[in-house]
């Protein structure tokens, strides 16, 4: 989705142009991400807490819970940025975040008068739905938003998650221990209406011209797959992108356990060790950005991979609440080394009218492994134990690390002719 000059001009009438903060449409939708992610947390850990209740601890139902979650992601991901391209962006928003609303408040009842299982269903719908209203998002700000002051808007989005790292599974753990678990998915469907209210004082959408000439979704599916199989950087890309998917989707279901079983603490001290993870992403986001021009991104990629491998097998292992934190700490230092040189690789190595399409063809690929992993965590947990699950996933890591080496021999290659002339 590229700015053209007409969308870089359209800002909110009688907000100037140099001042972020004066501007209503970031101002309505930071408003909006800050209650979504409050509810978001809230359900998070209302349900990972409440599940290991119910079940005495089952692998398998907890891993279950980041199923729900994640597995919308990578199915919808693609699909509701096509559609997404094609529909009002603010009406989308409002009506995704009032159908999460209802859904949520239809899964309450359900859980109070019918089975617990439903509580999945909290999550898997809004997961869903989200992956139609975040596109959307970006897209409103990318109309109403000067093309200088973008990269400032999506810091304060990147500081907004961070800073909920931190604080957000300590607000969860609160609401479920004082309220229980049906005031914590009353709370995640008040968040989800506020939101949708929130975002009801956004400008009119602007008229989109029709053109004939638009590509259909297997069209765009087709270009992106071609563009990046194209591209050797983003081939490579492709296999790290799977390996450290796995990786991360074999330990996300299981750090309760860690809690429990290695630390011998109650579920409710994963807080803890979340927040000191979301510390050291914070931390470590303001270290990268300070080197990050003296160290190329393939470095950076390759530094971040092999420092998780590392911290993962350490986490996996120790039995020190101190040392277990102190690893959190270092794991989420390091995290902005991955994110940055993934970016960074994907935005020189890509033209600008693939940019969207490699994502929807890379993150699925993230994620659909991811999602396989989380799906195998539970099961493999207890053959193979919690630290040989944490083993498997850092030595996963390790091949990713390795996956990144080819990288440091590949320069920049020209665009494809042939790909480019598809966007014409």
């Amino acid at each position: 989705m590229e700015l053209n000059s007409n969308e870089g001009s359209s800002i909110a009438k009688g907000q100037p142009s140099g001042n972020i903060f004066a501007n209503r449409i970031v101002l309505a939708i930071m408003s909006s991400n800050f209650l979504l992610q409050l509810g978001i947390w809230v359900r998070n850990f209302a349900i990972l807490l409440y599940v290991t209740e119910i079940t005495n601890n089952d692998p398998v139902y907890v891993s279950l819970i980041s199923v729900a979650e994640f597995a919308p992601i990578f199915i919808f991901s693609f699909i509701g940025g096509t559609f997404a391209d094609r529909w009002k962006p603010k009406r989308t928003m409002v009506w995704c975040d009032l159908l999460s609303s209802v859904s949520i408040f239809v899964v309450l009842l359900t859980l109070i008068y019918g089975s617990w299982q439903a509580i999945f269903f909290a999550t898997l719908v809004s997961a869903i739905l989200s992956q139609f209203s975040m596109p959307s998002a970006m897209k409103l700000l990318k109309q109403h938003v000067p093309g200088e002051q973008l990269q400032s808007v999506m810091a304060m989005f990147q500081s907004l998650m961070a800073i909920f790292m931190v604080i957000g599974p300590a607000i969860g753990t609160f609401v479920y221990q004082k309220y229980g678990i049906y005031t914590s998915i009353a709370v995640m469907g008040v968040m989800f209406l506020l939101s949708a209210i929130v975002l009801m004082v956004l400008p009119r959408d602007l008229e989109k011209e029709k053109t004939e000439g638009e590509s259909d979704f297997k069209k765009e599916l087709g270009d992106g797959f071609r563009y990046v199989m194209s591209r050797k950087v983003l081939k490579s890309m492709g296999g790290v992108f799977a390996v450290c998917g796995l990786a991360v989707g074999l330990i996300s279901p299981l750090a309760i356990f860690v809690t429990i079983e290695n630390l011998g603490k109650t579920k409710e001290f994963l807080q803890w060790l979340l927040m000191a993870n979301g510390a050291g992403m914070l931390m470590g986001g303001g270290i990268v950005m300070a080197f990050s021009k003296k160290i190329s991104p393939q470095k950076l990629l390759a530094l971040g991979i092999f420092a998780s491998m590392i911290f993962t097998i350490g986490i996996g292992w120790s039995t020190s609440i101190p040392l277990t934190i102190g690893l959190q700490i270092l794991n989420g230092m390091f995290f902005p080394c991955i994110h940055i040189g993934i970016n960074t690789l994907i935005l020189k190595n890509t033209d600008e009218a693939f940019v969207g399409r490699v994502n929807g063809v890379l993150n699925p690929l993230f994620m659909g492994m991811m999602v396989i992993g989380m799906s195998a965590s539970g099961i493999v947990k207890t053959p193979l134990s919690l630290f040989g699950v944490y083993l498997v996933s850092g030595l996963l890591f390790l091949i990713g690390s390795l996956l990144v080496v080819p990288l440091f021999k590949i320069r920049e290659e020209p665009f494809p002719q042939q790909i480019v002339e598809v966007r014409e």
